[in-house]
């Protein structure tokens, strides 16, 4: 397996408070290194992502889903006008870092949509089947976490896999549901806790998890 993800945070001690928009920034470049971490260890456990159109479709689905984890808690910890600039921030955050690295590797959409409106559409479809599944409080984790339920996990590996090749279709699940993305929301849940609590930065990198 990759070694774990270790990303900033934390503010830096004697920072301002820091706005919804500035918090979601921060939040939106771990949300696409957990996605990138979630991918090399799904390559490393023997599932072919391959680079171009497939990497980026794990990507989408991946970075969709840690939003939805993100907003729920978000939800539980800002009032309704905060976590709608946190979420909307978020989303757009994500939208332009997944814009310039698509551009970068990709043709075109023939659509002529670019890949990060492409991206904000489909969080705006998939947001709402997210919305449908439960929640519950992370007793045995960060505080003021909320870890999602069976089905909500359960939908971005029935998603995933549709995106990987046959000879994988049969793992996917099992994977992503028991391994994979429990590993990514621990890693959201505690930076989200991070970046909100206030606390200063103790030291200059933090882990946020590890093998």
């Amino acid at each position: 397996m990759p070694p774990g993800l270790r990303v900033k945070s934390q503010w830096f001690r004697g920072e301002a408070p820091k706005s919804a928009e500035q918090q979601a920034s921060a939040m939106a470049f771990i949300v696409w290194r957990a996605a990138q971490h979630m991918l090399k260890r799904m390559r490393a456990a023997g599932f072919d992502i391959d680079p171009g159109e497939p990497y980026f479709d794990f990507m989408r689905e991946v970075m969709v889903f840690l939003i939805a984890v993100a907003d729920r808690n978000a939800h539980a910890r800002l009032d309704a006008p905060a976590r709608e600039a946190f979420t909307r921030e978020l989303v757009l955050h994500c939208a332009g870092t997944l814009n310039d690295n698509a551009t970068d590797l990709l043709e075109p959409r023939r659509d002529g949509v670019t890949h990060g409106d492409g991206f904000i559409d489909q969080y705006n479809e998939l947001s709402g089947h997210y919305a449908e599944f439960g929640a519950s409080r992370d007793a045995a984790g960060t505080a003021d976490g909320f870890t999602p339920d069976f089905n909500f996990v359960r939908y971005l590996g029935s998603r995933l896999t549709a995106t990987m090749p046959p000879k994988d279709s049969r793992w996917v699940l099992d994977q992503v549901m028991e391994v994979e993305a429990p590993e990514a929301v621990k890693i959201v849940q505690s930076a989200f806790h991070n970046l909100l609590s206030g606390r200063p930065r103790a030291a200059r990198r933090t882990a946020l998890s590890g093998d």
